[in-house]
């Protein structure tokens, strides 16, 4: 079963924001049968401070996924997080490692950009941009492109980071984690989940006994090699499962289209 990576997770954050729980939780909507969500399991606590251009993404209230600083306004996020959600709806946690505080900046977000060809996860073209109402005083994250093919290799060791599940059975966290795993090679991953892999335009990262992975609530947030953005949280099936590795939009397939945004 193909699960996406956002969640309907209810935290601190609406405190934070002056909305009531009770609101919130009505907002979210019920996961659509068939989708799972991704976070953080097997990690270890990071912080804004160390990854500054990590985001989180608040829609009504919820942290609802994850995203990239990859302009001083401008956010780097997954498709379908956004799809079917107004701009108005959002707010970008910046700087801010526990959800539940008001450190850092909470921007609104004034534009929405989604791959034009988006329809579902495992048919790729999972990314968005978002246009925010202000500059952010944080470190960008540089996209990965065609010349970082050698960050695609299998093997290579990249890091991801969110605020989601941290045990695969609905252990969500309020403040942010990392964890770093494996890219695998194309091959590891049309194993793994055959045709809804498409090379393309998604990467997978993961040990083969699982383990370690992305997950609920981690959605759109970033997947980093060498100092780049070379993924962004997408699909998977559960959680750090053994031979289910996580699956990511390939940023550098989408390279072109996400510049024209910024």
């Amino acid at each position: 079963m193909s699960t996406l990576r956002h969640l309907v997770k209810i935290v601190g954050v609406a405190a934070a924001l002056g909305i009531a729980a009770t609101a919130t939780a009505t907002a979210a909507p019920a996961k659509p049968s068939g989708d799972v969500s991704p976070m953080i399991v097997g990690g270890s606590p990071a912080t804004t401070q160390q990854y500054p251009w990590t985001v989180a993404l608040i829609y009504n209230g919820t942290q609802w996924c994850g995203g990239t600083l990859v302009a001083p306004n401008k956010v780097v996020t997954a498709a379908h997080c956004t799809a079917g959600k107004a701009p108005s709806t959002w707010r970008i946690a910046a700087g801010r490692t526990d959800l539940r505080t008001n450190e850092g900046v909470l921007a609104k977000v004034t534009k929405v950009w989604q791959h034009p060809n988006y329809r579902s996860v495992t048919q790729g073209d999972d990314v968005a941009v978002m246009t925010l109402d202000q500059n952010l005083p944080y470190q960008t994250l540089p996209l990965a492109t065609s010349a970082d093919a050698g960050l695609y290799a299998a093997g290579t060791m990249a890091k991801t980071l969110g605020w989601g599940d941290t045990t695969g059975s609905g252990t969500y966290s309020d403040t942010l984690n990392q964890v770093d795993v494996p890219v695998t090679s194309d091959q590891t991953c049309t194993t793994a989940y055959g045709a809804d892999y498409r090379k393309a335009a998604m990467v997978c990262a993961g040990y083969p006994d699982g383990g370690k992975d992305s997950c609920q609530a981690d959605s759109g947030g970033p997947l980093v090699a060498s100092g780049k953005l070379i993924g962004v949280v997408s699909w998977g099936e559960g959680c750090a499962l053994a031979g289910k590795p996580g699956v990511y939009a390939r940023v550098s397939s989408y390279v072109d289209l996400i510049k024209q945004q910024l």
